[in-house]
């Protein structure tokens, strides 16, 4: 469970993540590390006022970065891609 309340951190707006959403109606998000799937959903649907068919979740491992000597590594991050019912749609992408 998330403990902050913030389960949708932000919307990811990509060459792919266009695509998806113009050919399949799948929307991406970058969501709290510890959130599941009902969480997600139940906050899209919330947040969003329209109908979630799927939620598909991925853990992206952070990159080993290198500054001269120093080695170190960016944080993991958890991607959702929502799929929504037919005809429905998310007005924040609209007006991009």
């Amino acid at each position: 469970m998330v403990k902050e309340g913030r389960v949708l951190i932000q919307a990811l707006v990509s060459e792919k993540a266009t695509e998806l959403q113009e050919k399949q109606n799948c929307y991406v998000f970058k969501v709290a590390k510890y959130a599941n799937k009902l969480e997600i959903k139940e906050a899209v649907e919330k947040g969003f006022n329209v109908k979630v068919t799927s939620v598909t979740v991925l853990n992206v491992r952070g990159k080993t970065k290198r500054l001269g000597r120093f080695e170190g590594r960016r944080a993991g991050w958890k991607k959702a891609f929502i799929s929504l019912k037919e005809g429905e749609s998310i007005d924040l992408f609209e007006s991009v």
